[in-house]
């Protein structure tokens, strides 16, 4: 089954576009709220996307899909490590990207966004390379 991952990089695309208006804006005006929310959106979509791509890019090595549909969000990407689709590094910082969002999600006021576009940078690269593991995937 090939993974179609078109959406991914189209929420991808939109938050680099988000961040990059966000960083040209006044904190005071409000396209800064309006950039920085869409940043936080894009975010959490990615981040909840990345793990139902891996479950789907997994379900060939296990003997049924259910026991991928299974797997909580830290065993689908260690799984991901044991597969060769992704270094032991970079499966930590995106368990981080998760224990942070998970550790300030009760607070979605500035505090929880600024947390957040801390993150970004890396975060946007991140889930591009893995856009390309996903993509490589369906070569298996």
């Amino acid at each position: 089954m090939k993974i179609d991952t078109t959406y991914y990089e189209r929420c991808i695309s939109t938050l680099e576009k988000a961040y990059a208006l966000l960083l040209k804006s006044d904190p005071a005006d409000i396209d800064y709220d309006m950039y920085r929310s869409a940043s936080v959106k894009e975010f959490e979509i990615i981040l909840e996307q990345s793990g139902k791509l891996l479950k789907k890019a997994l379900k060939h090595y296990f003997h049924s899909s259910a026991a991928v549909d299974q797997l909580y969000f830290k065993d689908v990407f260690r799984h991901t490590v044991l597969r060769n689709m992704m270094k032991d590094e970079t499966c930590e910082r995106w368990l981080e990207y998760r224990d942070n969002r998970n550790n300030t999600a009760h607070d979605y006021g500035v505090n929880f966004a600024e947390e957040t576009l801390r993150l970004l940078p890396q975060f946007i690269v991140g889930a591009s390379a893995l856009a390309e593991a996903i993509k490589r995937s369906n070569d298996f």
